[in-house]
């Protein structure tokens, strides 16, 4: 790392964050500039100018990318039916490609040698910012400082920033490590790194309240998709973030999107943690009622085979590969005819169905139907039974002659 004299930090304001601009004045003698992303963190970014200039920086470039965001990263993930492990909606591992793009663009700009992150170097979010940086600047350097400094714990660093009088957001009663953007928020640490804990919710949660303090009555919402994409809420057509947003408020006010789940790294180890994912839970679950209705049985089963590897691709920091980018193509193929409307019950932390309607649908009541119809002739299904049963039937064949 000799002769680094400029660096690009990705910045959040956060305990990693802040200390990192120190530690690097300190041990590479270089100029940091610090990068955000405006992902829709909302009041989080009003003090990181003043914070980023108290904590060392020379600047702070501040992007805003949250349409980029929902319309390049969530919604081809919601069109995919991208979730990692069945539960878990991707927030974090879709918005930091994004975050790492823009960061190689800063330092391409400002001239700079090396950019870096706060990653921990047991975490996931260190392979997706470097594989991204790779992919776009190979000759950057890469500096990630919990894999270089002496500096151990959450508790270390609260230590190293009030020894050098650096403001952090935290205090070591409370210090969960959270990630927000207009997708989701996260929080790991503490209480919650023991599976055994419940979460305490009432303090925990910003997004979302509980199910116990939401309405005693349903909310109905209906979605209107495009092509897979959502592009009206209740009739009123809404772009990207604006939509997100709304259903956001109208979620969390339900109690939806609450996420406790333990999940598999990619680095090997186990973690917890808790998310709250309003809108983008109703988004999955009307995109995947209308699916159900638009798409013909062997498209939907293969699909959702390529739904479990899209996830795991974005979960490991794969974004831009030939793999996610080619899976992105058959998702978008089948698409074509996903257009219609969905309409949800909330209530109470829950989210069902309550109807679906598409002039692309494949149901047809005729054929479906109980009662009487001239479409559809049930001695067919004799013949049916009888060549799909045959390889049964020659097994059994076997068997009896050879007992």
């Amino acid at each position: 790392m000799s002769g680094v004299k400029k660096v690009v930090l990705a910045y959040s304001g956060g305990l990693d964050t802040s200390v990192i601009i120190s530690w690097l004045k300190e041990n590479f003698g270089c100029e940091v500039i610090a990068m955000c992303a405006d992902l829709g963190q909302g009041e989080e970014l009003e003090p990181l100018h003043e914070k980023a200039l108290k904590s060392g920086a020379s600047k702070l470039c501040i992007r805003d990318v949250k349409e980029e965001f929902v319309k390049d990263f969530v919604f081809p993930a919601l069109k995919a039916h991208a979730v990692y492990e069945g539960r878990y909606l991707l927030g974090t591992s879709l918005a930091r490609p994004l975050i790492a793009k823009n960061l190689v663009e800063v330092a391409a700009e400002e001239g700079a040698d090396a950019v870096a992150h706060g990653c921990t170097g047991k975490g996931n979010d260190q392979v997706r910012f470097e594989l991204t940086v790779k992919r776009f600047n190979p000759d950057l350097k890469i500096i990630a400082p919990w894999r270089l400094w002496d500096i151990k714990s959450r508790e270390d660093a609260i230590d190293y920033a009030a020894a050098r009088g650096i403001p952090v957001p935290v205090t070591k009663k409370d210090n969960y490590s959270t990630d927000r953007n207009i997708w989701h928020l996260s929080h790991e640490g503490l209480d919650l790194e023991s599976p055994a804990n419940e979460p305490k919710y009432d303090s925990l949660l910003k997004l979302i309240v509980t199910p116990e303090k939401a309405p005693d009555k349903p909310t109905y919402v209906e979605i209107e998709f495009e092509k897979g994409i959502p592009v009206a809420v209740d009739g009123k057509a809404m772009g990207p973030v604006e939509l997100v947003s709304y259903l956001n408020e109208v979620a969390g006010r339900n109690g939806v999107g609450i996420l406790d789940m333990v999940e598999n790294r990619l680095v090997g180890m186990k973690s917890r943690g808790v998310y709250e994912t309003p809108g983008g839970t109703v988004l999955y679950a009307a995109h995947r009622e209308l699916e159900s209705i638009c798409l013909d049985r062997e498209t939907y089963h293969y699909k959702e085979l390529v739904a479990v590897k899209f996830g795991e691709l974005v979960y490991y920091g794969q974004w831009y590969t030939p793999l996610r980018e080619a899976l992105s193509a058959f998702v978008d193929a089948t698409q074509q005819y996903v257009t219609g409307t969905v309409r949800l019950k909330l209530y109470k932390g829950n989210c069902m169905p309550a109807g679906a309607r598409s002039r692309y649908s494949l149901h047809s009541e005729e054929i479906a139907t109980f009662g009487k119809n001239d479409v559809y002739n049930h001695q067919d299904a004799e013949g049916f039974i009888n060549l799909f049963g045959l390889p049964l039937k020659v097994q059994a064949m076997m068997e009896r002659r050879n007992k």
